[in-house]
């Protein structure tokens, strides 16, 4: 392979590397830190949101880090190409296999211990809060940001790589995906929120979207905040809410009621309104 060219691929001028940058700098190196390595053509999309309001405070602070390698420069010729078209024909290009191959390599070579290396992809197992609590107790993990028609095939095979899919629908590539996958798994590390307990009760929590919220003012446009709210009573504020939970869990996602109910014993077509 020959040397990086020393020409940028993006608005500022830098000395091209093959170090994976670090997205905020001097930045405190605390040990045991999570990792998110995110391989991507488009490395100046990061961190995005991710470097606002709670998940950047703990991203300055050290409690996670995100460091990019930017695929491009491990492609191939004078324009560094990444992709090739498909075999066996068909329209758009796909993202090679040699080229993918280095880029992980490296990327993955201070890697000490075994953690998820994910494909963001449509045909992907559909991404979970479960799967999010788990990513958030490894020491970290690897994302490919796939573009084109995808990645050659091999690599999934040959590194064992877990696609995931953020839902039922196609993106023009992974790095927005990407953000918000980390989004969801950063947050539930430990001190990243101020109050811990806040997620205790978040959607997905306990297999039942989460219940309505309400606040101040009062009354707003003849609409007054259900009363039971308001009367200090923290045994029935709490069945109230877990009423709601059910009643709207029950209508919008019939998937995850079904699955509640099976866990907790409950016949699904029971009225759970009282």
């Amino acid at each position: 392979m020959t040397s990086p060219p020393s020409k940028s691929h993006g608005r500022k001028t830098i000395t091209a590397t093959l170090k994976p940058r670090e997205l905020v700098q001097h930045q405190p190196a605390l040990k045991g830190a999570w990792i998110a390595r995110i391989i991507t053509l488009f490395p100046d999309a990061f961190p995005g949101v991710l470097g606002e309001s709670l998940t950047g405070k703990a991203l300055k602070e050290g409690l996670w880090r995100l460091e990019t390698t930017d695929l491009r420069r491990f492609g191939e010729g004078k324009h560094r190409n990444v992709d090739d078209t498909p075999s066996g024909g068909g329209a758009g290009m796909v993202l090679r296999a040699d080229v993918l191959g280095q880029a992980i390599e490296h990327t993955q070579k201070p890697v000490k211990t075994k953690q998820p290396l994910i494909y963001l992809s449509p045909r992907g197992k559909p991404f979970t809060q479960a799967m999010a609590q788990e990513w958030s107790e490894s020491d970290g993990l690897t994302m490919i940001c796939g573009r084109f028609e995808g990645i050659d095939e091999r690599i999934i095979d040959y590194y064992d790589i877990q696609e995931v899919s953020l839902g039922d629908f196609v993106l023009t590539g992974g790095e927005i995906a990407a953000i918000a996958l980390i989004d969801a798994t950063v947050r539930l590390i430990p001190r990243v929120l101020g109050n811990h307990a806040s997620i205790e009760d978040e959607s997905f929590s306990h297999g039942l979207l989460e219940h309505p919220q309400y606040t101040r003012p009062s009354v707003w446009n003849d609409l007054p905040i259900p009363e039971i709210l308001l009367s200090g009573h923290h045994g029935k504020i709490a069945d109230w809410r877990k009423q709601q939970a059910e009643r709207l869990t029950k209508e919008r996602r019939p998937d995850l009621w079904r699955a509640y109910c099976e866990t907790h014993n409950i016949e699904p077509d029971e009225d759970q309104e009282q």
